[in-house]
């Protein structure tokens, strides 16, 4: 009778014990990210005897879309994945105070309203062009001189148009997410700092001279048929990628860190096919140290804490182990991401690609988009569609977007 007593106790106490925190992102079920995932999950697991972790990936193209419905029913989970900028800084009303976890990690700029930090970067992020050095040599061009001004990048564009092999840039717009990358990395040499923090706090408005010249020269290159059919129908994330490593494009806005980047295409096309130059822009006033576009960097990717979820201290210590060096570490050499923990060796990464790209990552510019907020975000992804389609003027669009902008702030 002792026995059975004994055993049941213990096995109420086991259930009681147990709980499961629940994670939502997009990157669980990719084969990149899976043993950084699983290095963190069993790190936490092992800390926490009796506590289990579940990542639910959610489809990227709807992910703050179900998030904000889950939130806002009070049904949303422990922990979840964001990007820095406009779309944490959305969110920031939901999370948990993570400024006694976030200190010594880079990017936080990204995760933060000035005062307290709302989430743990993972990675840095930036975005550069990648080119097809092959398709570059075929149109004629010296594929190790590419683009570092707006006028050479529009003769590189129309000998590679000429030969008609390929467009010269894959584009994919289907959620407007190239319009956000199309921004940014124009922002970074048309905007100095300080119209960058105008910006920023929705000082500068999309009808300024500068803004409405970033929205006109992404008209003028639709004009100017850099980019195939099918924009608004191709999603960036991974249709315009994989377009671009099957030569279906000669160049393409990617990233610095994690996917649709040096590591990616290096593996897929050979590293000694693939360049990165800083994208070009007309009318640049921004220059980096050597003379070159700049480059925009932020804040990558980070995790927060559901300030109404039933386990906040928990979540909070399963937040710290995915921004561990120890995991990050893994995700380094697996994915090739720039990590926002600087404990993290980064010695082991080897590219040539990477190798040209690191030194632009010192003195670069804000990342616009990013920066500006997640209505505006929103109302760009619909305007530039319309503007690809030539449904719309830049004039209309830059309205269009004010209005949310005021709004906003």
């Amino acid at each position: 009778m002792k026995y059975l007593l004994g055993t049941a106790l213990a096995l109420m106490t086991s259930a009681a014990m147990a709980q499961e925190l629940t994670v939502w992102d997009w990157k669980s079920g990719d084969p990149a990210a899976a043993s950084y995932i699983e290095a963190a999950k069993t790190a936490f697991e092992a800390a926490h005897p009796g506590v289990t972790v579940n990542f639910v990936m959610q489809p990227n193209d709807q992910y703050y879309t179900l998030l904000g419905t889950a939130l806002s029913s009070g049904a949303g989970p422990d922990v979840f994945l964001m990007n820095g900028g406009a779309q944490a800084k959305a969110r920031f009303d939901a999370l948990t105070d993570l400024s006694a976890e976030a200190k010594g990690l880079a990017g936080l700029a990204e995760f933060s309203d000035g005062a307290t930090v709302h989430a743990l970067p993972i990675t840095i992020q930036g975005f550069v062009v990648y080119y097809n050095k092959t398709l570059y040599a075929d149109a004629g061009l010296d594929p190790e001189k590419p683009p570092t001004t707006w006028e050479e990048l529009k003769a590189a564009c129309e000998a590679i148009k000429a030969k008609g092999s390929a467009p010269c840039f894959a584009m994919g717009n289907k959620e407007g997410y190239g319009a956000e990358f199309f921004v940014s990395a124009l922002a970074a040499s048309m905007l100095t700092a300080e119209e960058q923090a105008a910006f920023a706090e929705g000082k500068l408005a999309w009808s300024s001279p500068k803004m409405k010249a970033i929205l006109q020269a992404f008209v003028d290159t639709q004009t100017w048929g850099w980019y195939g059919e099918g924009a608004n129908s191709t999603a960036k994330f991974m249709d315009e990628y994989e377009m671009f490593m099957r030569g279906e494009g000669a160049n393409t806005i990617g990233l610095l860190s994690d996917v649709a980047h040096w590591k990616q295409f290096g593996e897929m096309m050979g590293p000694e096919t693939i360049g990165a130059f800083r994208h070009p822009a007309p009318d640049a006033v921004t220059l980096a140290a050597d003379g070159g576009p700049m480059l925009p960097l932020a804040g990558g990717i980070g995790y927060g804490v559901n300030k109404a979820g039933a386990h906040v201290d928990l979540a909070t210590d399963l937040v710290k182990t995915l921004a561990d060096a120890g995991p990050i570490a893994v995700f380094t050499k697996d994915a090739g991401i720039l990590p926002a923990n600087p404990a993290v060796d980064t010695s082991g990464l080897s590219s040539p690609t990477l190798t040209t790209i690191l030194p632009w990552t010192l003195g670069a510019a804000p990342m616009a988009h990013a920066n500006a907020s997640a209505a505006e975000l929103e109302a760009l992804h619909q305007q530039s569609q319309l503007l690809l389609n030539g449904e719309t003027t830049v004039d209309a669009a830059a309205a269009a977007l004010d209005e949310v902008q005021a709004k906003a702030h």
